[in-house]
C-alpha cells in the first residue's frame, strides 16, 4: 500500500479540520504555499569525509546558516558549513543529544549522559551548566543549580524560557530565570488532560501561541501541551506504523525529533520508522511522508531515499531540511528542486559508514557472554539461519540475525565490551510471553535476557535498570541513553530460552558475529553435510533422477553443519555453499561459483530466495535447511538466478555442489545429470 495514498472520509471532516488548523496556528495557507517550494529529493551534506561521526542526533541552524550537531557516541558538538567544511566545536560532553540556536548564537544543549542542560559557546567551546547537577540524575524542581533530570534529551527556546523534555522522568520541564519547574507529566504512561502522562518523550517544539508540541516517541503520539499545562492528543493513534491522513488517522513508530517552522509546518523524525513525517505543508491539514521509504542509506527522490533512524530535524531560510539521520552517522538534506546542497552517497561510501568485522574485532575483548569469560561455549544457532517454516512458495519466514551461545535457565549473563547506550529507547519486548526481552547498544544486540534482574525475576538493584512496578508486579524496563556499561558487568539472566542471542554490528549493518567477536577456544573440526541435492524446474516442478535437463533449472542443496562440543542431534546453519559444473569425465566446465555466502544479511524480504519450500527451522520438531545454491546471496544482496542448460550442448554433466562452514571445513556433494534441450 502507497503510504501517500490518503483516505478522506467525508467532507463534514474536512471542513472541521481546516477550520481547526486555521484557529492552531498563525500563518495562513496560501502563506505557506508561497514560501515553501516542494520538496523534491535527499542528499548528504556531511559524514562521509575525511571527519566521522560516530552518531549524529541533534542539529541546528544558526543566524549565519552554519549548522551544528550532536555526536552523542563521542561526547562532541561540531559546526557543519553549508559546503560542507567541518569543525568542532567541543568534545567536552558526555552524551549531547538535542540542540538548539540561542538568540545570541549559543548553544543550548540537553547532555543526556551527565543529566543536565548546557550552554556552550560557539566559538571558544566554553560550557557552562544552565540546569541539572553534573552526573546526577533524579527529580527535583526549583533552582536551576539544585534542579535534577533523568537523561534529558529533548531541548526548545521560545523568549526566555527553554523548554526541556526530561525523558526518562516523562516530564516537560522549563527553565526560565533561573528556575525549573515542571509544565506536565510525571507518571510513565498515556493520559491527557491536567494529569497527563508521558511515556519517554524526546523531542518538544514551541508554536507562535506559546503552546508546546511534544515527540512522546514511546506513546508514538504527537502530544499538544497549552499555556495553562493541559495536554491534548495532536496525531497518532498509538498503534505502530507510518499511517498518514487527517491527525486521528495518522500513526508514528518512534516519533523522536519535532519541528515548528515559521510556515506553519510541523515536521517529525520518526527514527523507528525511518522516514521524516509532515503535517500542514499543503492545503489540507493531514500528515504525509515528506521522504523516506524503509531502512538503508540512500540519496534519491524523496520516494525513493532511505534513512537509518533519523532523530533530529532543523530547517533554513530556503527550505533545505537537515535530518540528524543517526545510526549512518550523516546529515542529509530533504531539498526542494532548486536547492543543490551537498551530494549523492555512493553506495561503497555507504558501506564505509559501518565497522568492518576486523574493527568489530579489534573494539571488543576476547570473551564469551558469561563468566569466566575465557570458557568455551555451546553454539547453538549462527548467522542466516531460517526461522520459521516455508510449506510452500513466498510462506513468511525470517533470517536468524546473530549468534546463540547456550547456557542454563537463570544463568547470569553479562556485557561483552564496554559500550553505552545511545537509543532513547533501547530495551523492548520486556517481560512478554515471547521471551524475546532484548537490549539495543550501539554494536551489540542482547536477546533473550531476563534484563536487569535475576533468576527469581528480582531486580539487581542497579540503577541503570530503571523498571517500574504496578501492584508489585514489574512492567516496565527502560535503560536511558547515555547509560554506560563494562565488559564483564551484570547484564541480566536467562529466560527459558537457555542462550544468549548475540546481534553484532551497528543497526544496518549487523554481520556475522563468528567473524565480528573473538570468543577464545570457539573450535570447528566437523564439516558441514550435504544430504540431498534437488533439482527443480524455472517453475518449481521438481526433477526426478535420471530426467533430462531443459531450459534453466534450480539447484538446491538440503544440509547442515555442527561445531565441535555442540550436541549430536544440534543442526546449525551453512556458512557458504556455491556449485561447479562438471564433465561425465569429472574435467571442469566452469569454475567454483560461491552463490550463498553469510558475511552479512540481505532484507528479510529475500528469506524465499535463500531457502526452497520443505525449510523450517526455530519452532518446529525438525530442523531443515534447504537452500537455493542456484540464487546469489552475498554482501546484503539477494538475486535471483539459474543453472542454464541451453549454454552447454547436449550430453553427459554432474553438478558439485559445495557447503562451508567459517572455520574452513567443506564438504561436496555430485549429482549426476543429463542435458537434452
Amino acid at each position: 500500500m502507497n503510504r501517500r495514498i490518503l483516505n478522506f472520509k467525508s467532507s463534514g471532516k474536512i471542513l472541521l479540520l481546516l477550520l481547526i488548523a486555521s484557529l492552531n496556528f498563525s500563518c495562513s495557507q496560501s502563506n505557506q504555499s508561497s514560501l515553501r517550494e516542494p520538496l523534491t529529493k535527499v542528499q548528504t551534506l556531511a559524514g562521509t569525509g575525511e571527519i566521522r561521526f560516530g552518531e549524529v542526533f541533534g542539529v541546528a541552524i544558526n543566524s549565519e546558516g552554519a549548522i551544528f550537531i550532536s555526536d552523542g557516541a563521542n561526547g562532541k558538538i561540531w559546526r557543519v558549513e553549508k559546503s560542507g567544511k567541518t569543525s568542532l566545536v567541543t568534545d567536552k560532553l558526555d552524551t549531547p543529544s538535542a540542540l538548539v540556536i540561542d538568540k545570541d548564537d549559543s548553544l543550548v544543549v540537553a547532555d543526556s549522559g551527565s543529566h543536565t542542560i548546557k550552554r556552550i559557546n560557539p566559538t571558544n567551546g566554553e560550557i557552562s551548566v544552565l540546569a541539572g547537577i553534573e552526573n546526577r540524575s533524579g527529580f527535583t524542581d526549583g533552582a536551576a543549580n539544585q534542579a535534577l533530570f533523568n537523561a534529558p534529551i529533548g531541548v526548545a527556546i521560545a523568549e526566555n524560557k527553554i523548554y526541556v523534555a526530561d525523558t526518562y522522568n516523562d516530564r516537560i520541564r522549563v527553565i526560565e530565570n533561573g528556575t525549573v519547574k515542571t509544565l506536565a507529566g510525571g507518571e510513565n504512561g498515556f493520559a491527557d488532560g491536567f494529569a497527563a502522562k508521558f511515556d519517554t518523550p524526546c523531542g518538544v517544539a514551541v508554536l507562535p501561541d506559546n503552546s508546546i508540541l511534544v515527540a512522546d516517541t514511546g506513546n508514538r503520539r504527537i502530544r499538544k501541551i497549552e499555556p495553562d499545562g493541559s495536554v491534548s492528543t495532536f496525531a497518532g493513534t498509538g498503534e505502530a506504523g507510518s499511517n498518514n491522513g487527517f491527525s486521528d488517522e495518522a500513526s508514528f513508530v518512534e516519533p523522536t525529533g519535532i519541528l515548528f517552522d515559521q510556515t506553519g509546518a510541523i515536521y517529525v523524525a520518526d527514527a523507528g520508522a525511518n522516514s521524516i513525517r509532515v503535517f500542514n505543508r499543503r492545503l489540507m491539514p493531514f500528515w504525509e511522508t515528506a521522504a523516506g521509504n524503509g531502512h538503508g542509506t540512500a540519496d534519491d527522490v524523496l520516494e525513493n531515499a532511505k534513512f537509518n533512524r533519523p532523530t533530529n530535524l532543523a530547517i533554513d531560510n530556503g527550505g533545505n531540511l537537515f535530518v540528524a539521520d543517526s545510526a549512518n552517522k550523516l546529515i542529509r538534506i530533504v531539498q526542494p528542486e532548486n536547492s543543490n546542497l551537498g551530494g549523492q552517497i555512493s553506495a561503497e561510501t555507504g558501506k564505509s559508514l559501518f565497522l568492518s568485522p576486523a574493527q568489530m574485532r579489534e573494539r571488543g575483548e576476547a570473551r564469551w557472554t558469561y563468566n569466566p569469560p575465557e570458557r568455551p561455549r555451546d553454539v547453538a544457532g549462527t548467522f542466516g539461519e531460517l526461522r520459521g517454516a516455508i510449506r510452500k512458495p513466498g510462506d513468511s519466514a525470517w533470517f536468524h540475525n546473530g549468534l546463540d551461545i547456550a547456557g542454563a535457565l537463570g544463568e547470569t549473563a553479562v556485557f561483552i565490551r564496554d559500550e553505552k547506550v545511545l537509543r532513547p529507547i533501547a530495551v523492548e519486548d520486556f517481560d512478554k510471553k515471547n521471551n524475546r526481552e532484548r537490549l539495543r547498544m550501539p554494536t551489540i544486540g542482547y536477546i533473550h535476557i531476563r534484563l536487569g534482574r535475576d533468576a527469581s525475576n528480582k531486580p539487581f538493584g542497579d540503577g541503570r535498570f530503571l523498571f517500574q512496578t504496578e501492584n508489585g508486579k514489574l512492567t516496565r524496563l527502560r535503560v536511558p541513553r547515555g547509560a554506560k556499561f563494562k565488559a564483564g558487568e551484570a547484564l541480566g539472566t536467562l529466560n527459558p530460552f537457555n542462550h544468549v542471542h548475540l546481534i553484532a554490528g551497528e543497526t544496518g549493518a549487523e554481520m556475522n558475529a563468528l567473524d565480528a567477536l573473538v570468543l577464545p577456544g570457539a573450535r570447528d573440526t566437523i564439516a558441514p553435510k550435504i544430504e540431498k541435492i534437488t533439482l527443480f524446474s524455472e517453475n518449481w516442478n521438481e526433477i526426478k533422477a535420471n530426467e533430462p535437463l531443459r531450459g534453466r533449472i534450480r539447484i538446491a542443496a538440503r544440509g547442515f553443519d555442527q561445531m565441535d562440543g555442540g550436541s549430536s542431534r544440534r543442526k546449525l546453519g551453512i556458512y557458504r555453499l556455491g556449485y561447479q559444473v562438471l564433465k561425465a569425465d569429472n574435467s571442469p566446465i566452469s569454475d567454483k561459483l560461491e552463490t550463498i555466502s553469510f558475511e552479512r544479511l540481505p532484507d528479510s524480504e529475500a528469506v524465499n530466495l535463500v531457502y526452497a519450500v520443505g525449510s523450517q527451522s526455530g519452532y518446529t520438531p525438525e530442523t531443515v535447511f534447504n537452500y537455493i545454491v542456484s540464487n546469489r546471496i552475498k554482501d546484503s544482496a539477494a538475486v535471483e538466478d539459474f543453472f542454464d542448460t541451453t549454454k552447454l550442448p547436449n550430453g553427459d554433466y554432474k553438478i558439485r555442489v559445495f557447503a562451508a562452514d567459517f572455520f574452513g571445513n567443506e564438504a561436496l556433494q555430485e549429482l549426476n545429470l543429463k542435458i537434452q534441450n
